[in-house]
């Protein structure tokens, strides 16, 4: 299966793709799409989208996984993260690929083991799982390919208790 993550934001856009077989997983590529600052949101949104139509018509991903935006004490930043959200969602949805989201808590408990690991322990986790030699640069697309390792996780664990409830 090929899983392609997202860190939704309007300036940068994260984006990992990784393929699973045989329980294993590979990295297959990963980027950041980043729109001009100083652009309105809505050229911004425009561009990330079109940017991550391209992603998906190069990776041909089977599933998409997206970050859902943290509220914490910013509303303002979650509602624009929020829109990013939604164009990632769009272009799913154009593509028919299925999309499903995860909350930084369940991304960092999937990746980590633990649901408050920091950033960098995530980003540790990233690069071990997928065998690299560094962590991946920049920082939104070893995001994005902790939420696709998240998806896979989810994924692994419920065909886990599946095949346990079937024999037990």
């Amino acid at each position: 299966m090929r899983i392609l993550g997202v860190d939704p934001g309007t300036i940068v856009m994260g984006y990992g793709v990784i393929d699973e077989s045989d329980d294993e997983l590979a990295l297959v590529s990963y980027g950041a799409l980043a729109g001009n600052r100083s652009s309105p949101m809505g050229e911004r949104l425009s561009f990330l989208y079109h940017e991550l139509e391209k992603v998906i018509q190069h990776e041909q991903p089977e599933v998409m996984a997206i970050e859902q935006p943290f509220v914490g004490n910013n509303v303002k930043s979650a509602f624009a993260i929020g829109k990013a959200q939604a164009i990632a969602m769009l272009a799913a949805a154009n593509h028919n690929i299925p999309s499903f989201e995860y909350t930084p808590a369940q991304i960092k408990r999937q990746v980590t083991n633990y649901g408050a690991g920091s950033k960098g322990q995530v980003q540790q986790m990233v690069k071990l799982q997928l065998g690299l030699d560094e962590v991946p640069q920049p920082d939104d697309a070893a995001d994005a390919l902790a939420v696709a390792i998240c998806h896979w996780r989810g994924l692994h664990l419920k065909d886990r208790l599946n095949n346990q409830q079937e024999e037990g």
